[in-house]
């Protein structure tokens, strides 16, 4: 895979793809990562090379990662292990 810098648009694409298609990972890291365990809905509004951020009804969280990602397929590697982290209820 070729590199594909994190920037506005790459995070836009991103976002859209994990709210029409992934919305199930979007919700389960508002609940394990932010910490909220009842809300109506949520979205990903943006990622950067440090966090992405949800609106949770409301409210807006910033999700830091555990290091800066270097490009897109890093960040796709990293959302995978991140929900891959997240226990079994």
């Amino acid at each position: 895979m070729s590199f594909e810098p994190i920037n506005q648009e790459s995070s836009l694409r991103i976002c859209n793809h994990m709210n029409k298609d992934h919305q199930d990972a979007v919700n389960k890291y508002a609940e394990y990562y932010g910490k909220i365990k009842t809300f109506r809905s949520a979205k990903m509004i943006s990622l950067s090379p440090k966090y992405i951020k949800l609106k949770v009804d409301e409210k807006i969280l910033e999700i830091k990662f555990d290091h800066i990602l270097q490009d897109c397929s890093d960040a796709h590697k990293t959302l995978v292990k991140m929900i891959r982290a997240i226990p079994e209820k």
